[in-house]
């Protein structure tokens, strides 16, 4: 099972990478941190440096790839745009989209996949929270594409995973005291009572590449928080 993490040196992509090729499969993630890339290339088959916000170099990646069985889209330009739509500008908005859904579309053109393409989301897509219009618009577009693209990508399923708050190195913007008082907070309204795990979304990735008869479908991973 020869399978393409984009985003894999760090947080969610990191673990996925992890559970697929501890599962046997060939692992080839990219990344653009040099370290990151050196501190992971012993746990997966390859690791490549790759700026995933530079479209003739994730074409040219492709290419030198050529076919593979499963891709997994689990990058993101970090809280870019956050805050109120009074408080953030246009160009920070357009940030959000070209950090992460536009390189999303890119390397679906330019991957030659045969069994599944997956994207991780976020759960901004449907949450209602003041200070997260860029998250969900970001997101919201990422959700709504899995559909026309499994129908157009067909027998290739397209599926997405879309997790709640998650601690991972995206939330390094907040300081260590804050970021835990949020999780914290967080995970008080939670069903689940606790914030999530990169190797949560990781089983759900892992489950998405083997499901066979699942296509077209958004996979929450939340702990609750789009019911709670």
């Amino acid at each position: 099972m020869r399978t393409v993490v984009m985003g894999g040196t760090s947080g969610i992509g990191l673990a996925v990478a992890e559970v697929l090729a501890a599962d046997g499969a060939e692992v080839i993630v990219t990344g653009r941190d040099p370290g990151k890339l050196a501190a992971v290339k012993e746990r997966v088959t390859a690791a490549e440096q790759l700026d995933a916000t530079v479209h003739d170099d994730v074409r040219g990646f492709f290419d030198r790839v050529g076919e593979l069985d499963h891709l997994v889209l689990a990058f993101s330009p970090g809280a870019v745009g956050a805050g109120t739509l009074g408080e953030i500008t246009i160009d920070q908005v357009k940030a959000g989209f070209e950090g992460k859904l536009f390189p999303y579309l890119v390397a679906i053109q330019a991957a030659r996949v045969t069994g599944s393409i997956t994207m991780i989301s976020a759960s901004s897509a449907r949450a209602g929270l003041p200070g997260t219009v860029t998250f969900a618009a970001v997101n919201g577009a990422i959700e709504r594409i899995v559909s026309p693209l499994a129908a157009e990508l067909a027998p290739v399923r397209v599926n997405a995973v879309s997790p709640g708050v998650v601690d991972t190195p995206w939330w390094s913007f907040l300081p260590e005291e804050q970021r835990q008082a949020q999780f914290a907070a967080t995970a008080s309204t939670l069903p689940a009572g606790r914030v999530g795990r990169p190797e949560d979304v990781a089983a759900a990735v892992r489950y998405l590449v083997g499901a066979t008869y699942v296509t077209g479908t958004i996979l929450p991973v939340d702990g609750g928080f789009t019911v709670a």
